[in-house]
């Protein structure tokens, strides 16, 4: 089944409702801590314990107060007593905005690596199966030297590992939270609340804040996920590239009863690959204004607000998506072996022409004259259209230094399967 945008999982994180709970969550656990440290009764902090928020109604309140937060502390204070005179204390808005904020990052991050391991997987066996499923290598889009498929796909294995890596750091990044009050300086709020409420909530302490987290942290969050779905999009440029009616080695999976073209009923186009590449291009647009609203004046503003409120879910719910939709499309890849050995052949041998300089330097050729003879020959024969071997064998100064048979070897493919397996090796596959 072809994955839907977005998935209840990562929007379930991102609605208003949860947004509030998570609120609710932090000022809980903040209330907890003032309990701790003597400030709340212990019967009070049974009742806050209960609280909850109604979202309509915090909505409701928003319409005339004109302030998320206040809204939200009056909402949970309709569900409680006196004891909501303790709800909040010494906090600021920002307290708790940039707290949750953390806790549903990580949340929305625990999901995306468990999107990027299943790609790896899928990406693992297939690059198994086609270890030695020999293809052309091309440079500049033009015919180079012959390669593997499975190689192309271990390059791409490799980069999700990378992907991987960066995805924890950045989750590790922004898996802080601050209770540092007005300005960040804890005048009325204590370090040791706010150490405490963190070690209830999973996360660790922003160790000097200005009310709120710095927004590097989340800039370098956008970012991972803007190079991770680069990264999508470089695999799907490939695919799309060699799905193309001239090379036509891979296609993307077409379902039964799909349709390419409302005019044109033969088509099959790469058009699951071309939405990973759009919507990289979006998640590249957030990761700009990730980095603005790093800049925020004084101890602080609001200007990136209203911009994170679009690009952390978007970028979390864009990435969710194009990770499980390329998974798909690498699952069921059509892969035509036959056709890329025919694609080899219509060079006319060219893709040989550094085995045959390299043996020509080895019989003592200088090797400005060995280029020059061979690529004399290779222009011939791609202008002609004539097997490059054929006119190797008829040129005097080739044959001079290279007998048939030992001239027929260096048209061997198997040649460039000779470290794959070491190359395998060398990434545990």
């Amino acid at each position: 089944m072809i994955p839907r945008y977005s998935r209840p999982e990562m929007a379930a994180i991102w609605d208003d409702e949860a947004r509030l709970q998570q609120w609710l969550r932090v000022e809980i656990a903040a209330c907890q801590a003032w309990t701790e440290a003597g400030r709340i009764p212990r019967e009070d902090m049974e009742r806050i314990r209960r609280a909850t928020v109604d979202p309509d109604r915090a909505a409701e309140y928003e319409k005339e107060m004109h302030h998320d937060v206040n809204s939200f502390l009056r909402a949970v204070a309709d569900s409680l007593g006196d004891e909501s005179r303790f709800v909040h204390m010494g906090l600021t808005s920002s307290d708790v905005v940039d707290t949750a904020l953390a806790l549903q990052l990580v949340a929305a991050a625990e999901l995306l690596e468990r999107d990027v391991e299943a790609l790896i997987d899928v990406l693992v066996a297939k690059a198994r199966e086609h270890k030695d499923t020999l293809t052309m290598g091309r440079s500049h889009g033009v015919h180079a030297e012959p390669t593997t498929f499975g190689l192309k796909l271990a390059i791409w294995v490799e980069e999700m590992r990378r992907n991987a890596h960066r995805l924890a750091e950045a989750k590790a990044t922004v898996a802080v939270g601050q209770l540092s009050g007005p300005v960040g300086t804890h005048a009325t709020v204590p370090p040791g609340v706010e150490e405490a409420t963190m070690r209830r909530l999973g996360l660790g302490v922003d160790p000097v804040s200005n009310q709120v987290v710095q927004r590097d942290r989340h800039a370098q969050f956008v970012q991972t996920l803007a190079l991770i779905a680069a990264s999508l999009e470089k695999f799907a440029t490939e695919i799309r590239h060699l799905q193309r009616t001239e090379v036509l080695e891979a296609e993307e999976p077409f379902a039964a009863g799909q349709t390419g073209s409302s005019s044109m009923p033969h088509k099959r186009n790469p058009e699951k690959c071309e939405r990973v590449c759009g919507l990289a291009r979006l998640l590249r647009g957030h990761s700009v204004t990730a980095l603005e609203n790093v800049a925020l004046w004084h101890e602080r503003d609001i200007s990136h607000s209203s911009a994170e409120r679009i690009i952390l879910p978007d970028s979390c719910l864009v990435l969710d998506y194009i990770l499980d939709l390329f998974r798909w499309i690498m699952d069921g890849l059509i892969v035509y072996p036959d056709r890329m050995r025919q694609n080899m052949e219509i060079s006319h041998g060219l893709v040989f022409s550094q085995r045959v300089l390299l043996a020509l330097i080895d019989t003592g050729m200088n090797r400005q004259a060995a280029y020059r003879i061979v690529q004399r020959n290779a222009m011939r024969s791609w202008q002609e259209r004539v097997p490059f071997i054929d006119l190797l064998h008829g040129d005097d100064e080739v044959a001079r230094l290279l007998q048939g048979s030992e001239l027929d070897g260096l048209f061997d493919y198997s040649y460039y399967l000779a470290h794959v397996d070491e190359l395998f090796a060398r990434i545990g596959l």
